[in-house]
């Protein structure tokens, strides 16, 4: 898959913006740091040089587990590789707390990156006319000094949907400051469960540091989500701050030239739209119980599938830590072998969701993977486990329209009965409803497609974004 973005811009050489240099800052997990990556390729491409700024270890970790791009573009991005102290617990499978609390320590190591990140921010000022940090929400800590050094400019990037961000500002607002023009599903899940109190309170204090960027920017597109955006710039409290909507930020062609993985050869002998892909991203980790109703409802569905079931990540996922895989009922692969296969690594999702043997994606709705399934066109079976994903889920579910709910968030800490996994994966795959689904799935799709070509929406935003930071 090529760069989406590639203009008349971008097929110039680097040397076009000498004097502007762009800094990323992910935030070290997973879902953060894809997203800044494929970022990092869009900005390459307008010819600007682009420095990605982490730990030693989970820049191996993006580059190691990224798909849909080249060896040469990925080599085009400097990468600074710091050490931060990581303890790196086994992930603890509990229906009481669905937040991986085995990744806690990541917040507080990602704060050791202040000092080593603001000194490379002073040397790259020094051998730059501009410098233009993209930073994580979550960072916000790290590059505060960022306000001493006159010649930066920062964007806050937030890795979630805009549904989201609007909906969490709106309701802390008192007062309202003017009249929605639609309604608010009534289905709106409570936060209530999606974090723990250590980091909730880490993202509040990283978000009461906010005030000195000068503009934001999504991984959304105005296609999807545009009344969301116009909402978040009218609650805006500097009418100055610009906001750019730039996503999909993953490669969008439908069609994969590179079908080495074991999944694609399977899928090239499957029939159009027949197969499930399920899974549930780097952070989720199920019970062995749970595990077993999953099993049990997708043999009962009948469907064609490919199964992601590996551990959720460690915070240091190159460490030694010994953590057994997730099990499952003696003899399941053996009688399924013909009707679907179990994966216990990681695969090239974005590849799998652009294959036209996908069907529908069961799945855990991190922002990552609804971007990758709407861009592709895959309707959705919405299985929220922490986070900002039982919000997603109902972005996808009623507001989208192209996904079905598997599980309430009301009912999070309860078992999800086979029964209730084979009835979510039938209505996506089989009913009237489902059909419906599938045919909005595949016309969002095709329009989020066309966004990023040239003259589209997301491709206008883009190119306004650039424009605006080599002024």
């Amino acid at each position: 898959m090529e760069d989406q973005y590639c203009s008349k811009i971008g097929n110039q050489d680097e040397v076009q913006h000498p004097q502007v240099a762009v800094v990323m800052v992910p935030f070290p997990a997973q879902g953060h740091l894809n997203q800044l990556l494929h970022l990092s390729h869009l900005v390459t491409s307008y010819g600007l040089p682009v420095h990605y700024a982490g730990s030693a270890c989970h820049n191996q970790q993006v580059k190691l587990r990224l798909h849909g791009r080249n060896s040469e573009t990925l080599n085009k991005i400097h990468f600074h590789d710091f050490q931060i102290p990581l303890s790196s617990p086994p992930p603890n499978p509990d229906p009481s707390i669905l937040f991986p609390t085995n990744l806690e320590p990541l917040f507080d190591a990602s704060t050791h990156l202040r000092q080593p990140v603001s000194q490379l921010l002073q040397e790259l000022s020094t051998k730059s006319r501009r410098i233009i940090i993209i930073f994580d929400s979550l960072m916000t800590s790290v590059i505060q000094d960022v306000k001493f050094i006159p010649n930066a400019e920062s964007y806050v990037f937030f890795p979630v949907s805009a549904f989201i961000m609007f909906l969490n500002i709106w309701e802390e607002i008192p007062e309202k400051p003017f009249q929605l023009d639609f309604d608010v599903p009534e289905c709106i899940p409570s936060n209530e469960g999606c974090l723990t109190p250590k980091v909730f309170n880490f993202i509040v204090n990283q978000q009461l540091l906010l005030g000195f960027e000068a503009g934001i920017l999504y991984n959304t597109s105005r296609l999807i989500e545009g009344r969301f955006v116009q909402l978040l710039e009218r609650l805006s409290i500097n009418p100055e701050t610009k906001h750019f909507s730039v996503g999909p930020l993953n490669p969008v062609e439908k069609e994969s030239k590179n079908d080495s993985h074991i999944c694609l050869q399977w899928l090239n002998k499957q029939e159009a739209g027949s197969v499930i892909y399920i899974s549930f991203g780097s952070t989720t980790s199920m019970t062995d119980e749970q595990i077993t109703e999953l099993a049990i409802g997708l043999e009962r569905s009948g469907q064609k599938f490919i199964w992601v079931l590996r551990r959720a990540d460690t915070a240091d996922i190159f460490s030694s830590n010994e953590v057994r895989n997730p099990l499952l009922p003696e003899g399941y692969e053996g009688r399924l072998k013909n009707r679907g296969m179990v994966v216990r690594d990681w695969v090239p999702q974005l590849q799998i969701l652009a294959h036209p043997s996908i069907g529908g994606f069961m799945s855990h709705c991190g922002w990552n993977s609804c971007m990758e399934s709407i861009s592709m066109g895959v309707p959705m079976a919405a299985w929220p486990m922490h986070s900002d994903q039982p919000r997603n889920a109902v972005l996808v579910t009623e507001v989208l329209k192209i996904g079905t709910l598997v599980r309430d968030w009301a009912n999070r800490a309860d078992l999800v009965t086979s029964d209730t996994i084979e009835n979510a994966l039938n209505r996506m795959m089989t009913s009237e409803e489902g059909k419906e689904m599938r045919k909005r799935a595949a016309e969002l799709g095709d329009a989020v497609r066309a966004s990023v070509a040239e003259g589209g929406a997301s491709r206008v935003e883009m190119d306004s974004f650039i424009s605006h930071v080599t002024r």
